[in-house]
């Protein structure tokens, strides 16, 4: 028997400043990766704004080092965190999370690559899938422990997972995670990644829960970020193809952290995970054979599918730990 949906007061117009009005987050310690541009930077100066305790988690210190000094100056000095990760490089996390001390309240996996070729990384994995599950997938378990302190002394921890509407192209293709035999198609391999980011939520939830750690994922939805600059004119295309479909329409940057914010604070996701977000509240699931253009603000069965997410859990351990 279905759950009824999670809802919240908030909508798809709703700004992760108003999401987070009258909120005191002073002593949570959080960490937001990709914090140096577009949605990370909302979301990180709101977090700050309300008092948490930010980590930028960036691969470029001096873009990160530049925001971290805007919001400094927005938010009447509170002090921000600027440490170096490249998701794409395993001894990049195992560094950031062998610097880490005390626990960990909030990890915001929000950093994401689009690439518009082939790329690999030197393990030769996919880059999209490396840096955007992979990395994330490693920063996370390695940070497990940190995260169960943070439950212990905060009644819970949370990660919000950055997922995306492009999980409706492709589930996880596990004979093949890494195009060494398919033909290379850059949507094809987001969207796979981004189907990742679901599942990881989804096994999290499972295994983490007792710990008092909770995982959820979010669609932010359409946003102009620097995302888009690798974009081939094929990928941009199908882009406006959807915006003229109906399929999205184009939020702020305010607008599109929101749903992170909901994730990461709203009381109706304290002790519950495994759930995709879109627009401020749990979407609705879809099969896996529905058509995006008639379900804009669904999920998958694909994104959320235990057995799934377990499957995706195990191998991504046998790839790290190779």
């Amino acid at each position: 028997m279905a759950h009824a949906l999670i809802s919240t007061p908030f909508t798809a117009s709703s700004t992760a400043d108003e999401v987070l009005r009258g909120a005191d987050l002073a002593g949570v310690r959080t960490i937001v990766t990709g914090a140096s541009s577009g949605l990370g930077i909302e979301t990180a100066r709101v977090l700050a704004a309300a008092g948490a305790e930010v980590t930028l988690a960036v691969r470029n210190t001096t873009a990160g080092d530049a925001v971290a000094e805007t919001i400094e100056k927005s938010t009447e000095g509170m002090r921000l965190r600027v440490v170096r990760l490249d998701l794409a490089d395993g001894n990049s996390v195992t560094r950031f999370v062998g610097a880490w001390r005390g626990p960990l309240h909030l990890l915001i996996n929000n950093a994401g690559v689009v690439t518009s070729g082939l790329e690999r990384t030197h393990e030769g994995w996919e880059l999209q899938f490396a840096t955007n599950h992979l990395g994330h997938f490693a920063l996370a378990t390695g940070l497990h422990d940190a995260l169960a302190l943070g439950a212990a002394d905060r009644d819970g921890a949370r990660i919000v997972s950055v997922s995306s509407t492009a999980h409706m192209r492709s589930g996880v293709n596990f004979d093949d995670l890494h195009f060494e035999r398919r033909s290379y198609d850059p949507q094809i391999a987001y969207a796979q990644s981004k189907t990742a980011n679901s599942l990881f939520a989804v096994e999290a939830t499972r295994l983490w829960s007792s710990d008092g750690i909770v995982a959820n994922a979010v669609n932010p939805g359409g946003i102009a970020t620097g995302l888009q600059r690798n974009f081939t004119t094929e990928q941009k295309e199908s882009l406006a193809a959807a915006e003229a479909a109906g399929v999205f329409t184009y939020k702020t940057v305010e607008q599109g952290a929101a749903t992170s914010i909901v994730a990461a604070v709203a009381p109706e996701l304290a002790h519950s995970g495994g759930h995709y977000l879109d627009d401020a509240q749990e979407a609705y699931t879809v099969p896996d054979d529905a058509d995006l253009a008639q379900h804009p603000h669904g999920v998958k069965e694909w994104a959320l599918d235990p057995a799934t997410a377990k499957r995706l859990w195990t191998v991504s351990t046998g790839l790290l730990n190779a």
